[in-house]
């Protein structure tokens, strides 16, 4: 009998699961592609922690799962000595999501550990944010992010208020390992009280983190005179970045801020999308029909846990709106922070632009015109947090902005995750800085393609759900390190950057050198051109990524060449995939 069918029939047959779990797989019995799923293996962490469909079985999110990764932490935390510090935990809209959060609490408070818990859903930075402010020794965040409604989560924040890294995350993970199922401790909601190891938060964390972000604007005085010309169009996607959205902006002074009703309210079933995601298109079509008719000048949406941030932004010439990616959005924020921290206060002479090796290289040429070093990290933005807090200790690097192209960023030290609230602010807040100065943002883009060139970056996706999804991808990348390509989609290779063996090879020369990044299943080709390739699995879904970057000498001639480049890289993956 195969491993998952075992496991399935313990769970079944044993007394320990609700009746309510046991009924739901006696109804999967004469499934046998179902009951491999649900049992073939545990949920791992990824990037962002633990995250799955939710469900009955050791390949799901229920609250026997979070248990068990919860009694793991509590045991990683007594091992360090943390357990007087206590543990802050925060949940979003999703199904489910109150529920485990308060089973994580229950779990933690049977070991002897105070569960600081907020009292309604609570965006990702916030949690961050927390984490340092109550001087937590860790946190956990009950979500899924932008992942489709039969999705949860859980992620697990270290003291630094980043997500557990090296070697944290190792030491975590082999705690959870030990563990069965059933060897959850636990106590009722009412014992954990009674103890005082349970106390709801909320106002106190929410007034702090506001006031925090507020230390962080540069031209109060543009955003006085021109916030009544600016007007804001704002969707949370159903999650839970609009109550502070929306507080930030107000407390600020922008009063023309129109928030789309249909997707105002927290709903995990996300009714009017498909997938909650601010990359998406569809996930604006409400946004921008309300743009249209209050005449925006910025259409923003944040995903449900609030740490990603969408914008499209009014062309006048054109009357267009323009959507800006994750890597545009960014380095807009880049150029406008660093530059007006220069112009108000000067840089520091340590000053630091952190990206990750999958964003745009748009970030190195701001970096150079400002005179700040640029630092890599890999795709995860608890990368970016690890050295932020690598020059808190060392002395050494002043933390200016680090963004993702998957639509995150950080402004200020305050959280240790990507923040798409403060994102919100600045974004706003620049936008009636270059309103000062006559310019629109999108005026604003098109200068910074001037001054650094047209840069274009993209992403092809293949989904490869399940577990012969997994073995799938596994061969692919196991496949394209066998058989290193010389040429793609036109453009030579110049070196490849493996990050599972730590090399860099030349491919002209044969020289070999390290990485200086943490083993990761990555494969980076640096092409003629200024062009690059990465490929890499999906940290938190059953996908295979192949980011590319390419830079032209116009708008259009960098679409026709990201065009092309799409177009010819698929021969490379249909071959990968069919081999």
């Amino acid at each position: 009998m195969a491993d998952y069918m075992k496991t399935y029939e313990q769970w079944v047959n044993s007394d320990f699961f609700d009746e309510e779990t046991t009924k739901e797989l006696q109804s999967i019995a004469d499934d046998e592609a179902e009951i491999r799923e649900r049992f073939f293996s545990d949920l791992e962490f990824g990037t962002a922690g633990l995250r799955g469909i939710i469900g009955a079985g050791t390949n799901r999110m229920n609250k026997y799962v979070v248990a068990r990764a919860t009694q793991g932490l509590a045991n990683y935390i007594i091992s360090k000595h943390g357990q007087e510090r206590g543990v802050a935990i925060a949940f979003d809209c999703r199904h489910f999501s109150p529920e485990f959060a308060d089973v994580a609490a229950c779990v933690l408070a049977a070991n002897g550990i105070k569960a600081y818990r907020f009292e309604s859903l609570r965006p990702t930075p916030e949690l961050s944010f927390a984490v340092r402010h109550l001087g937590c020794i860790a946190g956990i965040n009950i979500t899924a992010s932008h992942n489709p409604p039969e999705y949860n989560g859980y992620k697990v924040y270290w003291e630094d208020g980043a997500q557990i890294t090296p070697p944290n995350d190792i030491g975590i993970m082999l705690e959870v390992r030990k563990l069965s199922i059933e060897d959850s401790k636990i106590i009722t909601l009412e014992e954990a009280k009674a103890r005082g190891l349970y106390q709801v938060i909320g106002q106190e964390v929410d007034d702090a983190y506001i006031q925090e972000l507020k230390k962080l604007v540069i031209h109060q005085d543009t955003i006085d005179q021109y916030a009544g010309d600016i007007t804001v169009v704002y969707s949370p996607l159903h999650g839970t970045g609009n109550v502070p959205a929306r507080r930030i902006l107000k407390e600020l002074g922008f009063t023309n801020v129109y928030v789309v009703p249909e997707q105002e309210l927290p709903d995990g079933d996300f009714p009017t999308v498909s997938y909650p995601n601010p990359e998406a298109e569809e996930a604006f079509e409400l946004a921008l029909k309300l743009a249209k008719e209050k005449d925006a000048d910025l259409v923003l949406a944040t995903d449900p846990d609030a740490d990603r941030l969408g914008v499209y932004v009014k062309d006048t010439t054109s009357g267009e709106y323009k959507c800006l990616t994750g890597n545009m959005s960014g380095s807009l924020l880049a150029e406008y922070e660093i530059s007006q921290i220069k112009a108000t206060r000067g840089l520091p002479s340590d000053g630091r632009l952190i990206k990750s090796i999958v964003t745009t290289n748009m970030a190195a040429c701001i970096a150079d015109a400002y005179g700040v070093k640029m630092e890599e990290c890999l795709t995860g933005f608890k990368f970016i947090g690890q050295k932020m807090l690598s020059y808190e200790h060392s002395g050494h690097g002043t933390y200016l902005f680090g963004f993702e192209e998957s639509y995150g960023c950080l402004i200020g030290t305050h959280a240790r995750d990507k923040d798409a609230i403060v994102a919100t602010m600045a974004l706003c807040e620049a936008a009636t800085y270059y309103k000062s100065q006559g310019k629109t943002l999108w005026d604003t883009m098109i200068d910074m393609y001037e001054k650094y060139g047209y840069w274009t970056d993209s992403i092809s996706t293949i989904t490869m759900k399940g577990v012969d999804g997994i073995e799938k991808i596994k061969s692919i990348m196991k496949l394209l390190r066998k058989n290193i390509p010389t040429n793609i989609a036109g453009y030579d290779v110049i070196a490849v950057r493996d990050y599972d063996t730590d090399i860099v090879r030349n491919l002209h020369t044969g020289a070999e050198t390290p990485t200086f990044l943490p083993k990761s299943d990555v494969l980076y080709f640096e092409l003629s051109d200024d062009a690059w390739l990465c490929v890499r699995p999906s940290g938190t879904e059953p996908k295979i990524k192949f980011y590319y970057g390419l830079k032209g000498t116009s708008l259009e001639d960098a679409e026709k060449r990201s065009n092309s480049f799409r177009q010819k890289l698929q021969g490379l993956i249909s071959s990968l995939v069919n081999a």
